[in-house]
């Protein structure tokens, strides 16, 4: 299939009609506005990222599992540690985007500075195309009415008159005529060359501009297509990139042992390898009594029936007291 070209086909008949170049001008707009389009989307989605890697790597900085012990805090602890790296993982994207973003708005200033010389030249091209148009439009107006002003002095000339002077009078008319006649088709020729002139340069320009513009439109198609495609290997690059992330998780979790949890704190925590004793009944005025202390029982002395105190065999005066100095100290000694 034989490749299309703006140069072939945006042509009009009329000179001084502009409808090809308005088609070209709009294409190249819409375009513009496309890659502005592109440009935006890029940057919100940046900003959703960065949002994103905020909240998450807030989210990575909060307690979790603060109080729990050996293979399971390991891998809580890289569960955090991942989640940070994954949020510090879309910080970088936004960047990239950004980065994106900003190569596009980049590409799109300088295809707006090359469009615009050509479009300034090209309307300075049609407007004195314009001009002149009209001029030769105007001189050919005036060339036909003096050749038709030309032929009725002729024609008046021709018929004569009776009267010397009147005849005289025609022909100075009729030669007045001629003369008027062949400056305007004089006037008329130049402005028809002049036109002619600016005329093929304009066509030479317009297929400069169409070449340009054409140019334009494949590198504006063809960097919005890889910038797009750049854009989605990055996203893509980020799923990678997390389920990397994940996946250490995912690894120190299958070094998690459950029974090696419970024996560490077993280990750490123990209190004791026996259960308390059971609580016996105890009855007050039974014979033996457990001590309070949960001890051998208390032996209880036998119950002697005592009689009245004896009454003293020594007066008084012949007790003798002990100090406490003496080594043989009593309280009293008989």
């Amino acid at each position: 299939m034989r490749n299309l070209h703006f140069k072939d086909f945006f042509w009009n008949l009329e000179l001084t009609s502009t409808k090809g170049y308005e088609a070209i001008i709009q294409y190249l707009n819409e375009g513009k506005r496309t890659c502005k389009e592109v440009e935006d989307f890029m940057k919100a989605r940046a900003s959703v990222e960065e949002r994103y890697a905020k909240e998450l790597l807030g989210l990575s900085k909060k307690v979790c599992g603060h109080n729990e012990m050996n293979t399971l805090k390991r891998s809580l602890d890289v569960f955090k540690l991942q989640t940070e790296q994954v949020s510090l993982s879309h910080l970088q994207l936004a960047h990239n985007m950004r980065e994106e973003a900003k190569k596009l708005e980049e590409f799109r200033e300088k295809q707006r500075e090359a469009r615009k010389k050509m479009e300034q030249h090209m309307d300075g091209l049609q407007k004195q195309k314009s001009l002149l148009f009209k001029k030769a439009m105007d001189s050919k107006k005036t060339y036909e009415q003096k050749c038709r002003d030309k032929e009725e002095a002729d024609q008046n000339m021709n018929r004569g008159t009776s009267n010397p002077k009147q005849t005289e009078k025609l022909i100075s008319k009729a030669q007045q005529a001629k003369l008027n006649a062949e400056e305007s088709d004089r006037l008329y020729q130049q402005n028809v060359t002049a036109l002619a002139k600016i005329r093929d340069d304009w066509i030479k320009e317009h297929i400069n501009a169409c070449e340009l513009f054409e140019r334009q439109s494949v590198e504006r198609i063809n960097f919005l297509r890889n910038t797009v495609w750049t854009h989605l290997n990055q996203l893509s690059q980020q799923c990678v990139t997390s389920d990397d992330l994940y996946e250490e998780v995912r690894r120190s979790l299958e070094q998690c042992n459950i029974e090696s949890d419970v024996d560490h704190f077993v280990n750490l925590k123990r209190t004791g390898d026996k259960p308390p004793v059971a609580v016996v009944y105890e009855n007050f005025y039974g014979a033996q009594r457990p001590s309070p202390a949960g001890g051998s029982p208390l032996l209880r002395l036998p119950d002697i029936r005592r009689g009245h105190l004896p009454e003293p065999t020594h007066n008084r005066e012949d007790a003798i007291y002990t100090s406490v100095q003496d080594t043989n100290y009593s309280v009293l000694r008989f």
